[in-house]
């Protein structure tokens, strides 16, 4: 801001500091004297306000651009030439190379397919049962063949009784070849005297194997001692 518009600012600003105070004068007088109220609002219209405003300050100036400094100028350093080198250049000899044979692919075998073993036969089957008929009493019960007189005296005396079980061997024949106790009748007596008796008088049908052959067979046969 100028020094001129600063001064006119300030003689401006004086003249509104009278111009207020005369007003506040007539003001105060007027109330004093009862002035009319016509008058009060003729001076109030008279008045004229105006607002002061202030200029903005101008933008600052810009400094000028530095001048451009010229650049020193620098002289490359001389270079010295390379040396020269000089080799023994040899013309290469070309040999010829014979070709090479075809290569030979061997061509790659198959994969092999490992086939499970085959499962085994299955086992013969079995030999049919051989059939065999046992041997059989000619007379039937063998108890029959037992009499009062073979009761053994010892076995009287002492009132021993029982039931005795014998196995028979009979031989092709269908005679007993051989007697043996299997269970006891629990008096010996009575088991001797039922061996010797079925042995000396029973008779049998011979067993007969598969082809229909006399064979030889065992028998079990009970006999029972009583005392009458």
């Amino acid at each position: 801001m100028s020094y001129a518009n600063r001064r006119q600012m300030s003689s401006n600003r004086t003249v509104a500091i009278v111009i207020v105070a005369l007003l506040h004068v007539l003001l105060g007088y007027a109330l004093v004297t009862g002035l009319a109220y016509n008058v009060i609002k003729q001076a109030a219209e008279d008045l004229k306000t105006f607002d002061v405003e202030e200029e903005p300050p101008p933008p600052p100036e810009e400094p000028p651009p530095p001048p451009d400094e010229p650049l020193p100028q620098t002289e490359p350093p001389p270079v010295a030439p390379p040396p020269m080198v000089r080799s023994n250049v040899q013309t290469p000899q070309i040999q010829s190379v014979p070709d090479a044979p075809p290569r030979v692919i061997n061509p790659i075998p198959a994969p092999q397919v490992l086939r499970p073993p085959p499962p085994p036969a299955p086992p013969p089957p079995p030999p049919p049962p051989v059939v065999r008929s046992e041997p059989k009493s000619a007379v039937g019960n063998l108890q029959g063949l037992i009499r009062s007189d073979d009761y053994p005296q010892s076995a009287l005396d002492n009132e021993e009784q029982g039931t005795v079980t014998v196995a028979l061997q009979v031989g092709t024949n269908g005679r007993i070849s051989g007697c043996s106790v299997a269970s006891s009748s629990g008096s010996r007596a009575l088991d001797n005297a039922t061996c010797r008796a079925l042995t000396s008088r029973a008779r049998f049908t011979p067993a007969q194997d598969s082809n229909g052959n006399p064979t030889t067979g065992t028998l079990r046969q009970r006999i029972t001692w009583r005392l009458e």
